[in-house]
């Protein structure tokens, strides 16, 4: 409709101001929810034609368009701005054409497709992934299908930190109190197990801290000088010089915690096309380092630590190696940035990492910029915001971490009271009934975190999350299941929903407005992918089901009297349904058939 009514302005200009216009200064937005009208047209770039006021220009125009072109029913002129109303018949109509569409997406689609990287999750093999982890691999899946249905070829790929002295932690913990515990002997999760010895080798050491404080040793020299430090540290550089009992102990643990992740990755539904390990880039990383060093690009320190300049960006200096030889997080993470695009050749590597991160990847950039790899201008950090519980922050080294596999539990647990409070699923087997609370509880976590605009820190309640009422995901699947309803009532009845033409079909207001909502979805996923936001398309997502839902409320669908009318509103529903589906698909969220 925009470049047709852009067609017809032109022609409304030479007809009216004998002027040719070109199709720069004919500026069509849809109009703002708090003005009458469909489209906007913005009158100030066409008075320099006119040679009168925004105010005349625009009734003249306006006036144009409804004695030439009857689709535009009605306008209004606001200051500068001519707010043009479409007939209810062309709405109709584009209803058809909109149903008959093969796919959703079709108009999502860029003009120049690129190759992305999305990195999401990187967990640390030293403890399970918690409530934090979940809100990063949601982002991560949600962008990688967004991105995906616009026409990007997007790899997902994830990047465990599987060394350092953190991972020396929970190993030494274990090797001094583990007696020889695994998964199989505990009965507990890998990741779980690990998770225990970190948190016990904090305990430990903040009493040997303690212990040296209250001997007179000041309080940094005490952290430093901490008999459990100084072993974490030398085990460190056993590993890093291939110590054969370290190497084993650290591999054993490590898949002990990997076979962990996949469970609550399967849990959460996200997988990745490519795993890195900065166990092996950091290798590549202190190659790059070396290597710049040779060509004056970094500097080496009086204590043969190995640093970058970037004073002149406007940041600051970063050590790169340490004067034992061991290797930093940038170390690593600029042999992943290279090893990625050597196997790649990306347009854009998206590293979904909290805001806390925003230096280090203002410095990773500077850094490649500065050694030449010109690449680096398309590395975006997908910064995002920190996610808490109604309590508080959460501390992994204190164990005061909400644990992803609780609460994925916890939220189809209670899914499960609240559906059958309901007592809506009576007739169904008990393998539905799980299946059921399974994709009620995940929605309800997965639609909660989404919503929320990713750069801001949120507040994650499990209790409101799971309302069946609201802006919620369980509403947004039960409006789903409801249309589904509707169809199987159909079926019942012998109604044939195939019907496409509907000319003569006098819609009201509120079908209208579903018409002109669902017309909306391919921008919204384009907008969502431009600007990196699931919280676009899961907002959309229940505007459209409330929508709905008022729609279901005010007309009769298999009541209605008119076949006409009837199967135009059972083909609204299935459109609805079917855009409702697309959507929260693209979220990474399942849609029960029944609930």
């Amino acid at each position: 409709m925009e470049i047709v009514l852009k067609e017809k302005i032109k022609e409304a200009v030479k007809i009216v101001y004998n002027s040719d216009v070109t199709d720069d200064l004919i500026q069509i937005q849809e109009t703002r929810k708090d003005f009458k009208g469909d489209f906007t047209l913005v009158v100030f770039p066409l008075l320099r034609f006119s040679k009168n006021t925004p105010e005349k220009t625009g009734e003249t125009i306006g006036n144009y368009l409804m004695d030439n072109f009857p689709v535009v029913s009605g306008f209004n002129v606001i200051k500068g701005f001519l707010n043009l109303e479409i007939s209810d018949a062309w709405w109709v109509e584009f209803f058809g054409i909109m149903a008959s569409e093969k796919t959703h997406f079709e108009n999502c689609l860029v003009l120049k497709p690129e190759t992305i990287l999305v990195e999401y999750s990187s967990p640390n093999t030293n403890k399970p992934l918690h409530l934090g982890h979940i809100r990063n691999n949601l982002l991560g899946y949600s962008l990688y299908r967004i991105l995906s249905a616009c026409g990007h070829k997007v790899i997902k790929t994830n990047i465990v930190n599987d060394r350092g002295i953190h991972i020396c932690k929970s190993m030494l913990a274990w090797q001094k109190f583990g007696n020889g515990e695994t998964p199989q002997s505990s009965g507990m999760k890998g990741d779980h197990l690990v998770g225990k010895y970190y948190v016990l080798f904090d305990k430990e050491y903040k009493l040997q801290v303690e212990r040296l404080v209250s001997q007179g040793m000041e309080e940094n020299e005490a952290k430093n000088s901490a008999p459990l430090m100084t072993e974490a540290r030398d085990m460190l550089l056993k590993w890093e010089a291939d110590d054969n009992k370290v190497v084993d102990l650290w591999k054993m643990m490590n898949s002990w915690v990997y076979s962990g992740f996949d469970v609550t990755y399967k849990k959460l539904g996200v997988d990745f096309d490519k795993i890195y390990y900065e166990s092996e880039t950091y290798k590549i990383g202190k190659d790059i380092v070396l290597s710049a060093l040779k060509d004056n690009i970094l500097y080496k320190n009086d204590d043969t630590s190995i640093w970058a300049d970037l004073t002149a960006e406007g940041l600051d200096q970063k050590l790169l190696l340490r004067s034992d030889g061991t290797a930093v997080y940038m170390t690593q993470d600029l042999g992943t940035a290279v090893n990625r695009f050597n196997e790649y050749h990306f347009d854009k590597n998206i590293y979904v990492v909290g805001n806390e991160q925003n230096y280090h990847f203002q410095v990773l950039k500077a850094i490649l910029k500065k050694m030449g790899y010109s690449w680096s201008d398309g590395l975006i950090h997908f910064s995002y915001g920190m996610v808490e519980l109604p309590e508080g922050r959460m501390k992994s080294r204190e164990g005061t971490i909400v644990d992803a596999d609780d609460l994925i539990k916890e939220m189809q647990e209670t899914a499960k009271d609240v559906s059958l409070e309901l007592g809506k699923l009576s007739d169904f087997s008990a393998e539905e009934k799980e299946d059921i609370f399974r994709k009620i509880g995940l929605g309800a976590l997965k639609y909660y975190i989404l919503k929320v605009d990713p750069r801001k820190n949120m507040t994650f309640n499990p209790v409101e999350s799971i309302d069946f009422n609201g802006n919620t995901g369980p509403f947004i699947q039960y409006t789903y299941t409801r249309i589904k309803s509707v169809f199987r009532k159909a079926e019942q009845l012998g109604i044939q929903t195939g019907m496409k033409d509907f000319t003569g079909v006098k819609a009201g207001p509120k079908e209208i407005d579903l018409i002109k909502l669902l017309r909306k979805f391919s921008e919204t996923v384009s907008v969502a992918a431009i600007g990196y936001s699931p919280a676009i398309l899961a907002n959309y997502c229940y505007e459209l089901s409330r929508e709905y839902n008022q729609f279901y409320h005010d007309f009769p669908i298999l009541g209605e009297d008119d076949p006409a009318l009837r199967n135009f509103r059972l083909l609204l529903s299935k459109l609805t349904s079917e855009v409702i589906y697309s959507g929260m698909w693209l979220l990474g969220i399942e849609m029960p058939e029944r609930m």
